[in-house]
């Protein structure tokens, strides 16, 4: 719900306000972003309860089901129907995920990683999104542009992740006083803001063909590089990477393929460009 208000609020920012501060203002004034907004806070809430029950590798990758729900709920909320190309896309994403998770059968890690680990991975992916926003940033409106924008911010929504599952932690174990002097709880607020205004940039940069994908693979891969790296948590290799690179490929055809069928551009395609 929260995709389908918020990217329905951006249809009507010009492109000529990406990513500048007044894009944030004027979407503060659109009562339809602001109910996106609130189902964030909600889905934020049982995420926090998802990462505290399981590995932060099962639960970022059911993410990947977030386009095929927002295309069902826009098509109740335009009133159109979901075409045979659609649903063979929203079957290849769900049945993708399954085969991967399957097959990798992510396991519980730590609860709490090291201070070293969060300094290296803060680097590496705070390093790695502002590389790719320079390099966005560089580019003219397009596919490049927007792919870029869509990886920085799979990329923050992973990160945001792993800092909210510490974070709980922290709440577990220290109570809401441990939540709030933990300072996990003001970074994953930080990064999860930005990676949403990277978000808002990409949609409006370029053809959603370009940036879904990115966002889809990139949220999902990263988290479970960070679930492994970070917190521990054990997946299968060997020969199970035959299966979970099969898993991971019918993702991104059906993330492609989904990204092009006429209800989603209806939703999302960028607004016309204005000058003024």
């Amino acid at each position: 719900m929260a995709t389908v208000l918020q990217r329905r609020a951006a249809l009507d920012v010009p492109l000529d306000e990406g990513f500048r501060l007044k894009l944030v203002i004027d979407l503060l004034h659109r009562p339809v972003w602001l109910g996106g907004m609130a189902a964030v806070v909600a889905a934020a809430g049982f995420q926090a309860l998802a990462l505290l029950n399981g590995a932060l590798a099962v639960v970022q990758p059911i993410f990947v089901l977030e386009l095929p729900f927002a295309l069902l709920i826009a098509g109740v909320v335009l009133r159109r129907r979901v075409t045979r190309h659609g649903w063979v896309a929203v079957t290849c994403i769900a049945a993708g995920l399954g085969i991967a998770l399957a097959a990798a059968a992510p396991s519980n890690g730590i609860d709490r990683p090291t201070g070293t680990g969060w300094v290296l991975v803060m680097v590496c992916c705070v390093g790695t999104m502002a590389v790719l926003v320079h390099v966005a940033l560089r580019r003219p409106e397009g596919r490049v542009r927007a792919a870029c924008f869509a990886a920085a911010a799979a990329i923050g929504y992973a990160l945001t992740a792993a800092l909210l599952k510490d974070a709980t932690h922290a709440w577990q174990t220290g109570g809401a006083a441990g939540f709030f002097l933990a300072w996990q709880t003001y970074a994953f607020a930080a990064v999860g803001v930005c990676a949403l205004f990277l978000l808002q940039n990409a949609v409006q940069s370029g053809p959603l063909v370009a940036s879904q994908p990115a966002l889809t693979l990139g949220d999902a891969l990263v988290s479970l590089s960070l679930g492994v790296t970070l917190f521990g948590e054990g997946v299968r290799t060997g020969w199970w990477l035959i299966p979970e690179m099969a898993g991971a490929a019918l993702v991104l055809y059906g993330a492609v393929h989904l990204a092009r069928i006429p209800l989603t551009q209806a939703l999302v395609a960028p607004p016309a460009r204005t000058r003024g």
